[in-house]
């Protein structure tokens, strides 16, 4: 069951809360994180009651998903494909998306810049690491990371930004065990912002969600994945 707009907006101060405290303690400035609410299996009305409280953007796993709730583009919103994207599916998500967080192979890479090329759209991409190295978790090998991503530098993908990378904190529950994760990617993502050219917007740091944010805060995260901490528990397709 879906929360009133008054429970949702309740959870809202409390994670701000929980952010403005780890901010403080890292020394940075709000501004310099951005929230992704994450309504990957909530409804359209979930996500209204969002953008009632100020949410601008969505994290969405599923293509299909996506497409059902931000095909039809708003002014000042923004959708973020933060789940593995199949093959079949990248056309659709390249479409709906403004931002992809998943890419991990330069197959991917191509047929984005291909779609996104014939529809004059300009689309940013964030590269998953496994920083965890756990095998349940989609993204490029740590021991690789930095051969692939160098083996972009002097190609042209001309509609498609390089924005930074994204990871998943390991699944131990305990926040702390990720922090080696998200320091490995705050280094491997300066490496290459110092770089420059195709490099010379990858600012972004997609890390942390409900569990472990303030440890990703404190690493230098520039994105956060929060789902349910904002819209509840969610309710899962059978």
């Amino acid at each position: 069951m879906e929360l009133s707009l008054a429970e949702m907006q309740k959870r809202y101060l409390e994670l701000k809360s929980r952010m403005t405290l780890a901010l403080e303690k890292a020394k940075r400035n709000s501004e310099e994180v951005k929230l992704i609410w994450v309504s990957k299996f909530h409804s359209a009305e979930a996500v209204e009651n969002a953008i009632a409280l100020g949410a601008i953007d969505f994290g969405e796993n599923r293509v299909q998903e996506a497409e059902s709730k931000f095909s039809v583009k708003r002014d000042g919103i923004r959708c973020h494909i933060i789940g593995p994207v199949q093959k079949n599916k990248l056309k659709k998500a390249a479409l709906v998306a403004d931002c992809i967080h998943s890419i991990s192979s330069e197959e991917a890479l191509e047929k984005l810049e291909k779609v996104c090329a014939e529809n004059e759209k300009v689309l940013e991409i964030l590269f998953q690491v496994n920083a965890g190295e756990e095998e349940t978790k989609s993204g490029l090998d740590v021991n690789e990371a930095e051969a692939f991503l160098s083996s972009l530098e002097f190609k042209r993908f001309p509609h498609l930004r390089f924005r930074g990378l994204m990871t998943i904190g390991k699944n131990t529950g305990i926040a702390e065990d990720s922090r080696s994760c998200f320091s490995f990617l705050r280094n491997l993502q300066q490496k290459f912002l110092k770089r420059g050219g195709i490099f010379s917007e990858f600012t972004e740091l997609s890390m942390g969600m409900t569990l472990d944010l303030e440890v990703a805060i404190e690493e230098g995260a520039t994105m956060i994945r929060v789902g349910t901490a904002l819209f509840g528990e969610r309710e899962y397709p059978i």
